[in-house]
């Protein structure tokens, strides 16, 4: 197959977004990697990944204080060196050579560079440089998808100002899943989907989750992960999917999880 025949055929692909949590980083079996290279075959990828748990071992490695506000880091200047060095470094490096072993070429990026992530500022007086999301440089990504490389990317950002900004790695995987149109975004955990004592839930939707928070059939770490997930779905974004780590991602030609669809109602996507 010509050069060119092969761009026109990955720019058919369907795009899949994966976001990584930074505490499954080191866990993440050999059948994940594998599974994933089966995916790269069906779908243009994109990585997203966090970081937290190595950025809170460096902090305490400095002795300096880690805040959190509402869930998020509170990010001090002191914090944000913290924070930039390791998701852009460390934790990026980390992942790209874990990949690059597996045969996947990929480059390795912060949300900072060439404009990839915009954001603001949410509150500086509660969180400091912590931003959300207000654009995404999707020509940039598709320009690396289309050499065939896999964009790692590490959630920094900038603001209008070029003020460098850390964001939620959740936030971030589904703004840059919303801005390439994405078909699917995978959350990989350490659990194989949304439990029901002992059963995977293939099938559900925001409306069944907050039923079963309620009832606690979900619970704890898991309730973060779920909201996370919901939140991703927009009206672009109809599928968000809860998948494990230690496990391959697919059987057969079925990502294996939960899958949490939008509710359809009257043919309306709500």
């Amino acid at each position: 197959m010509s050069k060119s025949m092969q761009a026109i055929e990955r720019k058919q692909k369907p795009v899949l977004v994966i976001k990584l949590g930074g505490s499954m980083i080191n866990h993440l079996s050999e059948s994940f990697y594998k599974s994933f290279c089966e995916l790269k075959k069906r779908y243009q990828c994109v990585v997203v990944h966090g970081g937290g748990p190595a950025i809170t071992a460096l902090l305490e490695d400095l002795d300096i204080k880690g805040e959190f506000f509402e869930g998020l880091r509170k990010t001090t200047a002191e914090t944000l060196e913290v924070v930039t060095m390791t998701l852009g470094g460390t934790v990026s490096a980390q992942v790209t050579s874990a990949f690059t072993k597996q045969g996947v070429p990929c480059v390795g990026l912060k949300g900072s560079d060439g404009g990839l992530l915009q954001a603001r500022l949410i509150d500086e007086e509660k969180l400091g440089f912590v931003g959300e999301i207000e654009g995404v440089n999707g020509g940039l990504i598709q320009q690396i998808l289309e050499k065939d490389y896999i964009p790692v990317i590490a959630p920094l950002a900038t603001t209008a100002d070029g003020q460098m900004v850390n964001v939620n790695a959740d936030v971030a995987a589904a703004a840059v899943a919303n801005a390439l149109n994405a078909e699917k975004l995978l959350f990989v955990t350490d659990v194989p989907g949304i439990m029901n004592e002992d059963e995977i839930i293939e099938r559900t939707t925001p409306e069944e989750i907050e039923s079963m928070i309620t009832a606690g059939v979900i619970y704890g770490g898991m309730i973060p992960k779920v909201k996370s997930a919901v939140n991703a779905l927009s009206e672009h974004l109809h599928e968000v999917l809860v998948v494990s780590g230690e496990q391959s991602l697919v059987q057969g030609d079925v990502i294996k999880g939960t899958t949490i669809h939008q509710t359809v109602k009257e043919g309306v996507v709500k």
